[in-house]
């Protein structure tokens, strides 16, 4: 199935002429867009949104084609999120538009001063596959906001989520517009070459780097997400049922496969035991009691690729290897790209597993003595985008903050702070 979708994409040489022309036309258009008003770009998104409402069951089927994402999760994590975003901003986007008057100074008496915001102008969108619908769209929704033509690729890791993403471009936009461009490395190549005002790159961080690189050349504005491996805190206070329930779905929904899903739990050595049983048994209740049920689980997600899929699996065997131990889960089927929800115990962090961020369905349990322990490792690393604490003890809260530092901080749940549209996003460095 994977290569007939191949097959229908266009082909390399046309798509690359393609861009040239597609964005010729948007730089020609650009100034039109910029001087919009702010009842023409909420009409716009308007339209946009009909037309995502409409279509919400060909895209979880688009989605479940390329990596069985059941349709609740696209729900949740793709659709809701992508809406939520569209009503926040058409709400309050006339007073964003609005020029902001600043203070004078005496010395310059008699005169006044404005903040104004301009649009950028051409705007380059390169998502990812993980959530293909939502990290796409939540841009596009900002750039549009903002009076920017826009020219976009979705991952082709992908492909029947990128040709709905690209059936939607054309139904809703015209071209020197919003532009939608489908296929691999050639075609991302191929419009890194052109002078964006602004490039918009959520991935692998050796290809955000590229990007980085792409946008120098043109002295542009970047916007990179590139992910990284989020800590998980339990404090002694914490309530490990509840902590169980939230880490669970946290950490597995997609397979694992989220840019801020929990990466590795520290948890006090006294209390490993029963936070392991706690999350035992709720695995159990999300996901079956045998392999055999967890498999056939129409609630868990694939391994997007047969790639990912081995590297995974390479990771988890020398893991193992170099002494951890699996809890649960540890079965892998590389047909299906299945790996079942895992969960391993006497990990170090000189582990193969804590290497880099595992952007799957393993999760490594590290215990610990005292916080400081904790604190020098997180520190000694790159910064974290996510990080989760679970204490009832708001001492303990207060001063993990003061320890750490973070994209972003979750107290006693997990990822929910992406669902906040008044909550900034994102980092340093990755």
């Amino acid at each position: 199935m994977l290569e007939a979708v191949a097959s229908l994409l266009p082909k390399p040489s046309a798509e690359i002429e393609r861009i040239r022309a597609v964005f010729e036309s948007q730089r020609a258009n650009r100034w039109n867009l910029s001087r919009s008003t702010p009842a023409e770009r909420i009409a716009k998104l308007r339209k946009l949104r009909e037309a995502i409402i409409q279509r919400r069951t060909q895209l979880a089927e688009a989605i479940h084609q390329d990596f069985r994402k059941p349709a609740v999760e696209v729900e949740l994590t793709e659709i809701h999120p992508t809406l939520e975003e569209l009503n926040h901003t058409v709400k309050h986007l006339k007073g964003w538009m609005k020029p902001k008057r600043v203070a004078t100074p005496l010395t310059l008496k008699g005169a006044s001063s404005h903040v104004r915001y301009e649009a950028k102008g051409v705007v380059l969108i390169l998502s990812p596959w993980n959530y293909p619908f939502q990290l796409l769209v939540a841009p596009l929704i900002a750039a549009i906001a903002a009076g920017n033509a826009v020219m976009f690729k979705p991952s082709e890791k992908t492909p029947h989520t990128s040709r709905f993403l690209a059936q939607l471009a054309r139904d809703v936009f015209p071209e020197n517009e919003v532009a939608a461009f489908e296929g691999g490395a050639d075609v991302a190549e191929a419009l890194l070459q052109h002078p964006f005002d602004h490039f918009f790159f959520t991935g692998n961080p050796n290809i955000g780097r590229k990007v980085m690189a792409a946008a120098t050349k043109y002295l542009s504005s970047v916007t990179l997400e590139l992910g990284g491996k989020s800590p998980v805190i339990i404090d002694e206070s914490a309530n490990l049922v509840a902590t169980a329930e939230a880490l669970a779905w946290g950490k597995f929904v997609n397979a694992g496969q989220t840019c801020v899903a929990p990466d590795y739990i520290y948890v006090p050595a006294s209390k490993q035991q029963a936070f392991l049983d706690a999350l035992k048994t709720v695995l159990t209740r999300f996901y079956g009691t045998t392999e055999a049920e967890r498999q056939a689980s129409p609630d868990f997600a694939r391994v997007v690729d047969p790639a990912a899929w081995k590297r995974l699996k390479e990771v988890l065997d020398r893991t193992v290897a170099a002494g951890a131990r699996v809890e649960a889960g540890g079965t892998a089927d590389g047909p299906s790209r299945y790996i079942s929800p895992t969960v391993l115990s006497g990990v170090t962090k000189a582990m193969p597993i804590m290497e880099g961020e595992i952007f799957g369905p393993v999760l490594p349990v590290l215990t610990y003595e005292r916080r400081e322990e904790i604190y020098a490792h997180i520190n000694e690393g790159g910064k974290p985008l996510a990080l989760y604490v679970f204490a009832q003890d708001s001492k303990v809260v207060e001063e993990v903050l003061q320890h750490t530092t973070s994209g972003g901080v979750v107290v006693n749940n997990v990822l929910i702070h992406v669902a906040n549209p008044n909550l900034p996003f994102g980092g340093v460095g990755m």
